[in-house]
């Protein structure tokens, strides 16, 4: 086991096996971080175990047993948290007609009832220390969203107003909340992670999913690097500013200003020609 310092700061990582999660670790170690990785299979995780100054925990953000313990064990080890990162999710695409409600449940309670246990957990340890920060990972799809990812955005959207809301009852604690909104970034949610639901009963949408899949394909395989995503999360990490919201890459840099200032009709007709339909 390491020997940890007080005088280092520390950061508490979720879904750090792969992709953002990952990146961020390493980005951290990198910077001279106590890193506190979490993944639900710590046993097979074998690059970042040897490195200095990392810890590994298993934690499943479905389990609230699971959560709790995991981070009484990091703060028992490290003797604080000086920052949360929630990155663990995955992406769930697809036909809502067809989508199950178990199916419905796993993403929401991944994506938001996951999170939601993680936040609670560290807000109760940063009120005691009277400092923290807790950095979101959501999405450009927590404000715009595209055709066959409903259910996704349902659980996007749900984190931004949770945590636009709850930054006004922990700021008194000295308690910062950040929300990073990715858009196409090169992981496994295009990939391993990605869950797709179509009709068996039905080829009525088959055109039309055919469609959208290409254009959301092709732009995960254009996505920019996690590596990138990791860097703006170390920023978060270190802004003392009020700042909530950190948009990375392309759509989320065009999008976003677009939503603001287009008309609805305009941009949902704009929406529909770059996807054809």
């Amino acid at each position: 086991m390491n020997k940890y310092s007080l005088t280092m700061k520390t950061v508490l990582i979720t879904g750090s096996s792969s992709g953002i999660g990952k990146a961020a670790a390493l980005y951290f170690q990198q910077k001279g971080w106590q890193v506190a990785a979490t993944m639900r299979s710590p046993e097979k995780e074998k690059d970042i175990r040897q490195l200095p100054h990392v810890k590994l925990y298993e934690l499943d953000v479905t389990n609230a047993e699971s959560v709790g313990q995991a981070l009484k064990n990091v703060q028992k080890d490290f003797g604080k948290i000086d920052v949360v990162v929630n990155n663990a999710g995955f992406g769930a695409d697809g036909v809502f007609e067809s989508m199950t409600d178990e199916f419905i449940q796993k993403q929401f309670d991944t994506n938001v009832f996951g999170l939601m246990r993680v936040t609670r957990e560290a807000v109760k340890i940063m009120r005691g220390q009277k400092s923290g920060t807790i950095i979101q990972i959501t999405s450009v799809g927590g404000h715009v969203a595209f055709p066959l990812y409903s259910i996704y955005h349902g659980t996007k959207w749900a984190v931004e107003g949770f945590t636009e809301s709850l930054q006004y009852e922990v700021r008194p604690f000295n308690i910062k909340l950040k929300l990073i909104e990715p858009g196409a970034i090169k992981t496994d949610f295009y990939g391993r992670s990605r869950a797709f639901i179509k009709p068996d009963y039905t080829t009525d949408y088959d055109a039309f999913v055919k469609q959208c899949e290409s254009v959301s394909m092709d732009a995960g395989e254009k996505g920019a690097s996690p590596e990138l995503v990791a860097k703006i999360i170390f920023k978060a990490a270190n802004d003392s500013s009020s700042k909530m919201r950190y948009p990375i890459a392309y759509p989320a840099n065009v999008l976003l200003p677009l939503k603001r200032i287009l008309p609805e009709r305009v941009f949902f007709w704009a929406m529909r020609s770059s996807y054809k339909i």
